[in-house]
């Protein structure tokens, strides 16, 4: 009876585990060439460093207008207004990435699209908060400094996605509960609006909730698609004429939230191309030859230059506006500076400088919040930079400079274990 018995277990298990092959052939995306990437690492702590380094900027006058952000009716962009979709491209060039692990660790359906919800939800709470705190609230009316309130939100932040060490798994649960509540309690002492009445509305989302809502989109895009190329660059099309035809009123009005997603469609575009650039170069299926992937990185690259030149009559480039002609001319750049890179990092091997931007390439969410952190914590000391690195030359070497010593601080920080996992 034992011998049946484990032998019939055991073809339980066979059937169970050929059921989850099954499973994830169904929801197989695609192979993906294994190997670390280091271009992409590369491109990302690159995108960082220069983040904090245009934001700085933000505060900084008497300099060229090309290191400022464009104004949204100019029909044009800077240098500034390319950085913001250097972030969601290599969003898109790691959403097969991520797909794949999960599949790997044995996730179903189910399991994957709880994933992407779960890091859309937490990405748009952030920038749901953080553009709350950056204007919209009645200083006079709230009952704390909206600093003091900004960091008591990061503190929340770190106790509900931080990566904590506790050796306990019930202390770990009561600092993520004590994390949500604080949140929740931050959000019912949120005083906004002339009367103080009014509470967090979503503006502008943030630069987090703008991330995450494209991440979402395109994550559904990129599933529905099955990985393949040709369905993703379909997607990346259907936004672009999403965009056009809500800009242009042609969608019904009796749904307005629904056709009010223009701005996330157009953001989608930009990180759709991040996963068409990821399908081109590392698809697994598709030819082994660089010289192949490379023709195609630099054709796509050319197809949305050549789309945003024939859009621009009709839809002027903008950041603010995220116009379509801004969003694939920004993905077009994108797809060059990601293969310059690959050549150089992967084929060449040309990697060592890499190490110097590493840290905010493996953490970016603490290098995105640090700088923030550090605006409230000086604001409550009462301290600013000196007048002198508000202007000219001199506040452009101290962006520069601010930028290396955020990434310094990160990389300290990440030795001690301090990480957010989202």
């Amino acid at each position: 009876m034992g011998g049946s018995s484990s032998s019939a277990c055991a073809r339980a298990c066979e059937r169970i585990q050929g059921g989850a092959r099954v499973l994830m052939a169904s929801l197989s995306i695609n192979r993906l060439r294994a190997g670390r990437i280091l271009a992409i690492d590369a491109f990302r702590g690159i995108t960082f460093l220069v983040m904090i380094f245009v934001n700085e900027l933000g505060g900084v006058g008497g300099i060229s207008r090309w290191l400022k952000h464009m104004p949204a009716d100019a029909d044009a962009m800077s240098f500034p207004d390319v950085v913001f979709p250097a972030f969601l491209f290599i969003v898109g060039m790691s959403i097969p990435f991520a797909v794949q692990a999960r599949l790997a660790k044995g996730d179903g359906p189910w399991g994957v699209q709880w994933h992407i919800l779960y890091r859309a939800f937490a990405l748009i709470v952030l920038g749901f908060f953080m553009v709350n705190a950056e204007e919209g609230f009645n200083a006079a009316l709230m009952p704390l400094s909206i600093h003091a309130w900004s960091l008591l939100f990061y503190l929340a932040v770190f106790l509900v996605w931080g990566v904590l060490r506790f050796e306990h798994v019930v202390l770990m649960r009561a600092a993520r509960l004590i994390g949500i509540a604080l949140i929740v309690v931050l959000a019912l002492l949120y005083r906004g609006g002339p009367d103080g009445h009014e509470w967090m509305t979503p503006q502008w989302w943030g630069i987090l909730g703008l991330i995450g809502w494209a991440y979402f989109y395109s994550s559904e895009f990129y599933l529905l698609s099955r990985g393949r190329l040709v369905p993703v660059l379909a997607s990346l099309v259907f936004c672009v004429g999403y965009y056009a035809a809500a800009h242009s009123g042609g969608l019904a009005s009796s749904m307005a939230w629904f056709y009010s997603q223009e701005p996330h469609a157009a953001h989608s575009q930009i990180v759709l191309a991040g996963v068409a650039c990821t399908l081109i170069f590392f698809d697994a299926t598709r030819p082994d030859s660089n010289r192949r992937r490379f023709i195609e990185a630099f054709a796509f690259a050319l197809v949305l230059a050549v789309a945003a030149f024939l859009l621009r009559p009709y839809f002027k480039i903008s950041k603010i506006y995220a116009t379509p002609s801004w969003c694939l001319y920004c993905a077009a750049i994108c797809v060059v500076v990601f293969a310059l890179l690959y050549w150089v990092v992967d084929i060449r091997g040309r990697d060592g400088w890499t190490r110097l931007i590493d840290p905010a390439a493996s953490n970016p969410l603490v290098t995105y919040l640090l700088p923030f952190i550090v605006l409230s914590v000086m604001t409550l000391a009462g301290l600013d930079t000196p007048e002198v690195l508000h202007s000219g030359w001199p506040g452009i070497l101290w962006a520069a400079s601010y930028a290396c010593l955020i990434v310094g601080l990160v990389a300290l920080l990440s030795r001690r274990g301090v990480a957010l996992k989202i």
